[in-house]
């Protein structure tokens, strides 16, 4: 009994290799981009292999949102964070506050060189020094001694003193600062670990401030009660004092590299490698046991006191912290700028004194719902400057009504000639730094571009006149006199 061969022919076969190959290729495009994020996917994980179920519900939900997560143990080699002069992943977060080595690529040269290459951070304090509390000052960070953690009483709980309810709804921010938590955060959230002041930095800003009857206190002792640390500050003048809502638990820092119109992977040419660090007072705030703690309110009522257990925010929190870090939110770039005189609309090589010029960029937001660029009209307090060494002109760049992302404003050039810049700097916390700059000539007018008369120089105008009318005055007399002269001399 003969049996027939199902063997696929040579042809066959390349075709079949072929197609994989193209299907493979197109997942592989289909998934790129597949993040909430700006910037990339790629996201490395620095922890203990035995605590990484303790921060599922983070990690999980950073995989919801299209995030390719790759864990490390905080002594292991590799996967490297740096190769060949090149950053291996799009962020990093360093969940190992408690660990005091790291492998040699781990240190604070590195991450810094991290920021510098484009990779975002979200770095969590310990109570114990390690290589992250030596590197938090180059960030303007002032810590407080060690093993101090942030401590309150308020509100009475049965907790510890050291964990701590901090309620977003009263947190103050300022109208020019971009607020990383939203409003969806709608519980309380939980936290335990170290508070650290702000140095003012530009880069730097607050994103979660510490409660204003919280302290830093030493509770190390026997008892687990704290020590009479405020008592020992006020003795020495306040030195040492570490208390009230002007401490920081979670703060946002910027970098401003380049100058670029643009930002992220399809920015084109000129693209801006802006990075961003959070820093975060204790790793526990992404942690599952935070997440499901209930928060247990106290609410008075007619008939008496009620208690009322509600879900904490840390989940939302530290999605949105993380989601801040990884240029989710409060992305903008660039994507146009044009000038022309009024009433023309092509643009010109150079500008004569006093022309009217009209400005117009447009400007886009990065929507981390639709994953795209959307033209953005929410900037209020936008500004344009016309500059040569020092700012000649600055006026404001209003939005347009009824173009979305356009902004522009009308000017007079300077009575004075030379090479000038448009120069568009915004910078707000919490935004992407806007940088951009474009030269353009101012000249004089040409010899036939002035007016035949001018009004101011009427005086010069009579004082030449007069001046040749009398000249001719005198000429006619001077002459008419030597004719008389000549007149009478033939009469004699």
């Amino acid at each position: 009994m003969r049996t027939r061969s199902h063997s696929k022919s040579p042809l066959s076969w390349s075709l079949f290799t072929l197609l994989s190959v193209i299907l493979s290729a197109l997942v592989q495009l289909s998934s790129a981009g597949k993040s909430a994020s700006s910037t990339g996917d790629s996201v490395l994980v620095i922890l203990e292999p035995a605590k990484k179920a303790e921060y599922s519900i983070f990690l999980d939900g950073l995989e919801k949102k299209g995030y390719t997560i790759t864990f490390r143990a905080p002594k292991e080699e590799h996967p490297l964070l740096i190769e060949d002069g090149l950053p291996n992943f799009s962020h990093v977060i360093l969940l190992a506050s408690d660990t005091k080595s790291f492998a040699k690529d781990i240190g604070p040269q590195s991450l810094v060189q991290l920021l510098s290459l484009g990779t975002n951070l979200v770095l969590t304090l310990g109570l114990k020094q390690n290589l992250l509390t030596s590197l938090a000052p180059e960030f303007s960070l002032l810590l407080p001694p060690p093993a101090t953690p942030l401590v309150s009483f308020f509100p009475e709980r049965s907790d510890s003193p050291n964990v701590i309810p901090i309620d977003v709804s009263s947190q103050f921010i300022p109208n020019d600062t971009f607020s990383v938590l939203s409003s969806q955060v709608t519980g309380k959230v939980w936290f335990s670990g170290t508070p650290f002041a702000l140095n003012p930095n530009p880069l730097l800003f607050p994103i979660l401030h510490a409660p204003a009857e919280s302290f830093a206190a030493d509770t190390s002792d026997a008892s687990g009660l704290v020590s009479d640390a405020l008592a020992d500050a006020s003795e020495k003048g306040g030195e040492g004092l570490w208390a009230g809502s002007s401490l920081s638990v979670v703060a946002g820092f910027q970098t401003l590299i380049g100058g670029g119109t643009g930002h992220g992977p399809d920015a084109g040419s000129g693209e801006d490698k802006q990075t961003r660090a959070v820093w975060v007072g204790g790793s526990s705030l992404f942690s599952d046991e935070f997440a499901k703690k209930q928060v247990v309110e106290k609410i008075i009522q007619e008939r008496g006191m009620k208690v009322v257990e509600n879900p904490s925010g840390n989940k939302q929190a530290a999605l949105e912290i993380a989601g801040w870090a990884f240029q989710e939110r409060g992305v903008l770039r660039i994507d146009e700028v044009t000038h022309h005189k009024v009433n023309q609309t092509g643009p010109v090589e150079m500008y004569t004194t006093n022309d009217e010029i009209v400005y117009t960029t447009r400007i886009s937001s990065f929507n981390p719902s639709t994953k795209k660029w959307e033209r953005y009209s929410g900037l209020k307090d936008l500004q344009l400057e016309f500059t040569m060494l020092d700012p000649h002109v600055r006026t404001a760049l209003l939005p347009v009504s009824g173009k979305p992302g356009t902004y522009s404003t009308t000017f007079r050039a300077p009575d004075r000639h030379g090479v000038f810049k448009f120069v568009i700097s915004y910078q707000r916390k919490g935004f992407t730094h806007l940088h951009h700059t474009l030269s353009v000539a101012v000249v004089p007018p040409r010899h036939d571009g002035y007016p035949r008369f001018l009004s101011a120089a009427w005086p010069y105008y009579a004082g030449a006149i007069s001046t040749s009318v009398g000249f001719l005055l005198f000429c006619a007399i001077y002459v008419a006199g030597e004719a008389k002269e000549e007149k009478k001399n033939k009469k004699e």
